[in-house]
């Protein structure tokens, strides 16, 4: 063990050599990728442990963690430093000039949470499916078994693109929620079929605390042969106690959608247990979306025999998932670009 760990001796100090020679980003990134990277100096060396006693093994695993530590905070120091030389450069020649200050770009929490409920669905056999923003009245509301007179064909509720309407027999428009990925994906193919569809929406709501005109939307789509609601429940149940915590509720409301049948609206408890706080208006339950049995209808839309297929989908709002995982009380926060909330996370 002795061995070993001179070599991380070794390696602390090559680092702090290399970090001090740093002129540039690219200098630090090679550095990086030499030394903490997935082939880098640290993963060989962790290769090491298992040619140790067994009793050994945990003191050094704590004494790599440490260096890697140490390091991370030796790195983040220098990038402060090298971005910082240039604005003091430029103070020394202007006094006039305000003050800057050197801002590591970060995931943006939105799409820290997409990635999150990616990952969740993907342990649970679900492949990623994406589709255009712009899309045809076929794929976004007859395909769905919407009808001509659906509310939500209205041009009050959906951004229309120039030169056509709702009145146009296949139009084009920004897509009101991302089940044409569900249809684009039952065209091109065959059963079974286990897919999540994220993606960017747009609809012509009014703006509030838990509304946007164009917000993230994560759906579900699952078709095999002996396919039931009980699994679907499941599944829902299973994915808010990993993204929210075991402690997590869920509940089922009966509902009408025309693409599923039976249908169901779908809450999750919300963080504030039920003390009542804006998300929730008091209730305790924060509304997610819709979920349900696969519509005969819209397996006959896409060539799919009703009577041999059976599926299940659901949809749920990015943003609302976010609200809720963070303890945010206004979605708008999410698209202000205000350092001071975005630093937060």
């Amino acid at each position: 063990m002795s061995s070993s760990l001179e070599k991380l001796n070794e390696i602390d100090k090559a680092v702090g050599e290399a970090l001090e020679r740093a002129a540039s980003q690219a200098d630090l990134d090679k550095i990086r990728a030499d030394y903490l990277g997935r082939k880098g100096e640290l993963s060989e060396i962790m290769k090491s442990v298992k040619d140790l006693l067994p009793e050994e093994r945990p003191a050094f695993g704590q004494a790599v963690n440490r260096l890697k530590e140490k390091l991370e905070s030796a790195f983040n120091a220098r990038i402060e430093s090298i971005n910082a030389a240039p604005a003091k450069a430029r103070s020394a020649e202007d006094i006039t000039l305000p003050g800057r200050r050197a801002e590591l770009g970060k995931r943006h929490v939105l799409l820290a949470v997409l990635d999150e409920i990616i990952e969740i669905f993907h342990g649970m056999g679900f492949s990623v499916a994406s589709g255009p923003d712009v899309e045809t009245g076929f794929n976004n509301f007859d395909a769905l078994n919407m009808p001509q007179n659906h509310p939500s064909r209205d041009i009050g509720d959906t951004f229309y693109i120039e030169g056509y309407g709702p009145e146009d027999e296949n139009p084009y428009l920004l897509r009101t929620h991302t089940s044409p990925v569900q249809v684009r994906t039952m065209l091109s193919q065959k059963p079974p079929i286990r897919i999540i569809a994220p993606g960017r929406c747009y609809r012509k709501d009014a703006i509030d605390a838990t509304h946007y005109i164009s917000f993230w939307q994560c759906e579900g789509l699952f078709v095999d042969r002996d396919v039931t609601m009980a699994e679907l429940k499941g599944v829902l149940v299973t994915f808010a106690r990993q993204i929210l915590g075991p402690e997590t509720q869920i509940r089922f409301r009966p509902h009408f959608f025309p693409f599923t049948e039976p249908s169901v609206e779908y809450d999750f408890s919300c963080i504030c247990k039920g003390k009542g706080c804006r998300l929730c208006g008091g209730s305790g339950w924060i509304e997610i979306s819709g979920a349900g049995m696969v519509d005969p209808e819209v397996f006959r839309a896409v060539g799919y025999d009703p009577e041999v297929w059976r599926g299940y989908a659901f949809g749920m709002g990015v943003e609302r998932i976010a609200l809720i995982r963070h303890g945010i009380e206004d979605i708008r926060l999410l698209y202000q670009n205000d350092l001071r909330f975005l630093r937060q996370f």
